[in-house]
């Protein structure tokens, strides 16, 4: 009989719903080390469903919650949704359809296909950012920030997104393009609210140290939190600059001196000129008359680039001459002052001293303009000139041409210029950081409410936390004003208030919150989901915080795992959360992805347009081109994207979670092909039949029984170790060695049969399930204990001894289990394929390895 996986699977869906079998509460009788926290990152979603990336990391954290169940721990394993955010709203926009109503439609469809993967979620604790009950509490912790002065209001330069019509934090720009739509980024001045992670930058670095997460993602934050060690020193501008200017003598007071900062203070004596960043303030009040027009339209070219764009190390320099000067404070020398693109307002100053013989920007910019070049810098100690008429030396070395630290290597003089600069007041060491605050606002509707009021009298008030939440407004249209206000602006009944502090006329913040907020602690809701008194109880907290295993893509490294970590450190330093960190291990698994085809440029084709031919090459239906096959992400646009639906309807659910874990290591990427589906689907036809035959009062012949309990506690053990270390792969191939040896019985002992259902179920749980109801078990598989074994049965009679000269394989030989090495050295010198390589040569050594080999070492 075939496996009859149509109707056992939504048999089994349907018990687990109706006994809400894996719903989880925080019982004390499982002690702190038998309590573990697994956590999938939720999905946000889409109009188009699941597609078949999404199950792989949920299958790997279902198969190990179910085994960690019957290891005998208490594990709260939730799910839940991601609902705010730009594409539901533009989806709603271009559809005519309120985004709630789209956003419900969206979850519904998600839930039923992550149901009909039989995964073992407490879906009782499910959470959606984009409810009233949920973000009341988002709302709540933003007050907090506020409270302790991280969440602040400014204008300031923001990437734009036209066609978004939104503003976009720096990690949401990707090569220059918006992240989600893929158009150009601007770069816009409005008013934004902003969160100061900045405040939390050495923390968020020092605290990766004692993660269990890949390497990769703890370098990716360290680079993008950059920090620096160097100087911050004061460049006094030069006074006739200021005299010949038409400002007032407020101005010339205010700005005496350009900051910099530098990572080499040791270069002073190099610094040749000197750049501001095109927005820094001090460029209106510089400029000369003769050079305005040019700086003006420098500036406005500039302000059309996204900061990925102007500091990307390709690209040609370009500047501006602002017709100023400055004074190197090191040696007095005057320095002319330039505006360009590549320095960053919003990094260190704004201002930069520019050495170009010791810096390859400043080198390709000094080329560019014909500026001059001073070596201050040699390979070499005792070296008069480090000069090198290609390219800027911009590594460690010993000081030349540099006054008091002239001889010194470069750590020591770094250290001595930095004494000195702080003896004179012109400067002082300082430590920077690459990480910019964040930019927390969105000019969307479909977003969180901000809870702030602005009142003429009281300035910015926010509201009183009864007041939670503030729930958004029904409106009839939410499309973008693309004016810098978001449609909430223009509801007049909505914005018009009362101040929540003197009780005066007021205004509600029409700015949103980005997707980002919700997903920063939901962590912390599911452990307490319906409480409508606090966002999570502590006893919760205690009992559960922090995440054991969290699992998802790498795409999130910087974005949603910075952002979380620095809300949890604000949570931590005001007591309501008990640990430092939130995600004590990660993993992330690799992509599936599909084949496409590629023309000779490069480009793919989609998957509808392509032909393939009688010999097994691919042309384009359309010019008849030859293409090439390639492996490429899945994509709607190259019509390569498996819907699991469809894999379900045809093979069963079963079939695709373990295709999934069979295809390779967790975190590996893995091209999807549908001879590898069939082979495992094949594999449960196989257990299926096995379970046909087992019979409790089945007998084997005596030597047949004991290999095949060897086999079985050899299994048992393989499949355990692996499923603990999420080698699900190895696993699955164990049990399919196994499985290939009882097929061959024509009955089956209950004592070789049961725990393979029981270790297959935490893979297969819909067969799982039935399987053991049919051995004649009432409850589910998944309270059944994980099987154990008998160290001494997963040890081999037998062992293969290799034996080696000179490190070279010369043949091998059986030898019973633990035979001494006294009697593998003298087995293995009596080999012919020994003697044949060592017949007439002297014997160095033998080193013999008990049940593995011997290494014979000779002269040559």
């Amino acid at each position: 009989m075939k496996y009859p996986f149509i109707s056992i699977e939504p048999k089994w869906q349907k018990y687990w719903e109706d006994h809400k079998t894996f719903r989880v509460s925080e019982d004390e009788s499982f002690p702190k080390d038998k309590r573990r926290y697994v956590l999938d990152m939720f999905p946000y979603p889409s109009a188009e469903g699941l597609h078949v990336g999404h199950p792989e990391g949920y299958t790997a954290t279902d198969i190990y919650c179910r085994y960690l169940r019957m290891k005998g721990y208490n594990v709260l394993h939730p799910m839940g949704f991601d609902s705010f955010g730009l594409p539901a709203e533009n989806y709603a926009i271009q559809m005519g359809v309120h985004p709630a109503a789209i956003t419900a439609r969206n979850i519904e469809n998600f839930r039923k296909q992550i149901k009909a993967l039989g995964f073992s979620y407490d879906w009782d604790r499910e959470v959606n950012t984009c409810e009233a009950d949920y973000y009341k509490w988002t709302q709540w912790i933003f007050l907090k920030l506020f409270e302790k002065g991280l969440a602040y209001e400014a204008e300031s330069p923001i990437n734009w997104c036209p066609s978004c019509k939104t503003g976009l934090a720096n990690e949401e720009v990707v090569e220059g393009l918006c992240e989600r739509c893929k158009t150009r980024v601007e770069r816009k001045r409005i008013r934004q609210w902003i969160l100061k992670i900045t405040a939390y930058a050495q923390r968020l670095l020092e605290d990766l140290e004692g993660l269990d997460w890949p390497e990769p993602v703890k370098q990716m934050q360290i680079h993008w939190i950059g920090r620096s060690e160097g100087a911050n020193v004061l460049f006094k501008l030069d006074e006739s600059n200021l005299n010949s200017l038409a400002v007032s003598p407020e101005a010339k007071l205010q700005a005496p001196h350009i900051e910099v900062y530098t990572t080499r203070p040791d270069t002073l004596f190099g610094a040749t000129y000197m750049v501001l960043s095109p927005e820094h303030p001090l460029v209106e009040h510089i400029t000369q008359k003769e050079q305005r027009a040019q700086v003006l339209a420098y500036i406005d070219e500039a302000s059309k680039k996204s900061d990925l764009e102007r500091t990307d190390l390709a690209k040609t320099k370009t500047g501006v001459f602002t017709g100023a000067y400055a004074i190197n404070p090191v040696n007095e020398e005057k320095i002319p002052i330039w505006i360009a693109d590549y320095v960053l307002v919003s990094y260190g100053t704004g201002a930069i001293m520019a050495v170009p013989a010791h810096d390859e920007r400043d080198w390709e910019f000094a080329q560019a303009y014909g500026l001059p070049i001073s070596w201050v810098v040699s390979r070499e100690p005792k070296q008069d000139s480090g000069e090198d008429p290609d390219a800027a030396f911009t590594g460690d070395g010993w000081s030349i041409n540099s006054g008091l630290i002239t001889g010194l290597p470069t750590p020591e003089a770094k250290e001595k210029i930095c004494q000195w600069l702080e003896e004179k007041g012109l400067g002082k060491k300082t430590v920077n950081y690459k990480l910019r605050d964040w930019i927390f606002s969105r000019q969307r509707y479909w977003g969180e409410p901000i809870p702030i009021v602005h009142c003429e009298t009281c300035g910015i008030v926010p509201l009183k936390e009864e007041d939670l939440p503030l729930r958004l407004p029904e409106v009839e249209t939410y499309a973008p004003t693309g004016t810098g206000e978001s449609p909430l602006a223009a509801i007049s009944e909505w914005v018009n208030t009362s101040c929540p502090r003197c009780g005066g006329p007021g205004r509600r913040e029409t700015n949103t919150m980005p997707q980002w907020a919700g997903s920063c602690w939901y962590y912390l809701r599911y452990l307490d989901p319906t409480n409508g008194q606090v966002f999570a109880r502590r006893e919760a907290i205690d009992y559960w915080a922090p995440v054991d295993l969290y699992v998802g893509g790498v795409e999130h490294a910087v974005l949603h795992l910075l952002y979380s970590r620095f809300w949890h450190k604000v949570l931590y330093d005001i007591g309501l959360v008990n640990t430092k960190e939130p995600f004590i291990r990660l993993i992330n698994q690799g992509l599936i992805t599909s084949f496409a085809y590629q023309r000779q440029d490069k480009t793919l084709v989609p998957t509808d347009q392509v032909e393939k031919r009688h010999d097994g090459t691919f042309i384009e239906k359309a010019n008849g081109q030859a293409l090439t096959e390639v492996i490429a992400k899945m994509s709607k646009s190259l019509k390569n994207v498996i819907n699991p639906d469809e894999i379900v309807r045809e093979y069963g659910a079963d079939s695709l979670r373990l295709y999934e874990m069979f295809m390779g290591p967790l975190e590996m990427s893995k091209p999807w092909t549908t001879a590898g589906l069939i082979g495992v689907s094949r594999f449960l036809e196989r257990i299926w039949a096995i379970g046909e035959k087992c019979d409790q009062s089945a007998t084997l012949e005596e030597g047949q029984e004991k290999e095949l309990s060897k086999l079985l506690h050899k299994t048992i053990k393989k499949v355990s170790s692996d499923t603990d270390s999420l080698n699900f792969n190895t696993a699955l191939s164990q049990m399919m060695i196994y499985s290939n040896e009882l097929i061959k019985l024509d009955q089956v002992p209950l004592s070789l049969w049961e725990p393979l259902v029981v270790m297959l179920s935490a893979y297969a749980p819909h067969l799982g399930e039935e399987l053991w109801e049919k051995l004649g078990h009432r409850e589910s598989v998944s309270r059944a204990p994980w099987p154990s074994y008998d160290e001494a049965l997963t040890l081999d009679d037998e062992h293969t001894i290799v034996v080696q000269v000179n490190g070279k394989i010369r043949d091998k030989f059986s030898a019973p289990s633990g035979t001494p090495k006294e009697e593998l050295e003298k087995t293995a010198l009596a080999l012919p394929g020994t003697l044949k390589w060592i017949e007439g040569k002297s014997i160095v050594k033998i080193v013999a390895v008990p049940d593995k080999l011997v290494s014979i070492v000779i002269r040559p």
